[in-house]
């Protein structure tokens, strides 16, 4: 299914993994999974992950997240970090810039596995990555097994999704929330980078979120692209489950919607950053277009110290660490995957869990279910 050999795949050294459904590149530098391509051998495969388009022009870049910045990648620790209890630590975190390593390929069933490992230092520990494919199903099962850490920290998934052109094309929906907020801070605008939405605004739902303007005082955060020109952040907090919590992106004009599974005891908290032509400094350039659907345990991107002390999240009952105990390995187990869509389908309103599948119902009634072994959150095996 897969080889193990590194090749260049948009411009960086990558693996690469497939099933009969699901093509996928992991960068060996962040270990960045993109492109993927869903319903490979159909007439209209999906490839939902953006790729950053500096990939291949000769730029100096500071921070090595940027290097590669692509698709779903795993921070630890999340945020954008800076000195913690003496220890400097990067923009999220060592996984998802510095260089992975080779472990094993595994198939079993119809089942495939990729595995690679890193030793981290900033946090001493390791972390071992497990990317599965299943015949017959469009979803990628991801693990991240954190081993030997004694530390608290914010971690999570840094899905990143390309946004079509046409304004409000794609639809953005989530798990029952708490409530939502916007960042705690703005953006300097001297340094080239604006945003459209007030600090620490709390609201009720994606649909009317605060704006910086009288007219209109709020927007629809749940559509994109919108608001050209601002880069946001802000974040949902969801409701305890005893099923999945899920965020979905639907990209109507194009058939489909992106999926995400997950356990809402472990990521409680879903990021939106929006980047949408609002930073001017290099390597941006004013051109970058995506949408960030970061599930996290963290205080919005403010990193491990922040995510660690008392905050105004944790204050009000929203986990934003997670204590690792190296008695106690870890396993963050995540879902990823694309569901075709019929014309008309919009906005999920619901989604529920049969045994091996998700059925999500949009906004207009209609239906569509995916195969996917959501069990695997709980078990870590497919």
């Amino acid at each position: 299914m897969s080889a193990a050999s590194v090749k260049a795949v948009v411009h960086q050294p990558a693996w690469t993994l497939r099933s009969d459904e699901v093509e996928l590149a992991v960068t060996q530098l962040g270990g960045h999974m993109a492109p993927v391509t869903f319903y490979r051998n159909s007439a209209s495969p999906v490839q939902p992950y953006y790729v950053s388009p500096w990939q291949g022009e000769k730029q100096k870049i500071d921070e090595p997240v940027l290097v590669p910045l692509r698709g779903d990648f795993f921070c630890l620790p999340f945020g954008g970090n800076g000195m913690y209890r003496g220890t400097m630590h990067r923009v999220h975190g060592e996984p998802a810039g510095a260089k992975w390593r080779f472990e094993a390929q595994e198939s079993a069933g119809r089942a495939s596995t990729l595995i690679l490992g890193m030793q981290t230092t900033a946090l001493p520990g390791k972390v071992t990555k497990r990317l599965t494919l299943v015949d017959g199903q469009n979803v990628v099962y991801v693990q991240h097994v954190l081993e030997g850490y004694r530390a608290r920290t914010s971690l999570g998934h840094h899905a990143t999704l390309a946004v079509p052109d046409k304004e409000r094309s794609l639809e953005v929906a989530t798990s029952p929330i708490q409530f939502g907020m916007t960042n705690p801070t703005v953006p300097d605008p001297t340094t080239g980078e604006y945003s459209s939405l007030p600090p620490g605004e709390r609201f009720t739902s994606l649909s009317r979120v605060p704006t910086i303007w009288k007219a209109p005082a709020t927007d629809d955060a749940a559509q994109h692209p919108a608001r050209t020109g601002f880069t946001d952040l802000l974040a949902v907090f969801n409701k305890p489950s005893r099923t999945p919590g899920w965020t979905t992106a639907t990209v109507d004009s194009e058939g489909y919607l992106w999926f995400s599974l997950k356990d809402v005891g472990v990521l409680p908290t879903t990021l939106l950053w929006v980047s949408n032509r609002g930073r001017h400094m290099a390597p941006w350039n004013g051109r970058n277009r995506c949408l960030g659907l970061e599930d996290v345990c963290g205080y919005f991107a403010e990193g491990i110290a922040a995510s660690a002390k008392k905050n105004p999240l944790n204050e009000q009952g929203i986990p934003t660490s997670i204590q690792l105990s190296p008695k106690t390995p870890l396993a963050v187990n995540y879902i990823q995957g694309v569901v075709k869509v019929p014309r008309g389908f919009r906005k999920v309103r619901s989604a529920a869990f049969g045994k091996g599948e998700v059925t999500f119902t949009s906004v207009t009634g209609k239906k569509v279910t995916a195969e996917v072994q959501h069990e695997f959150l709980n078990t870590g095996t497919v």
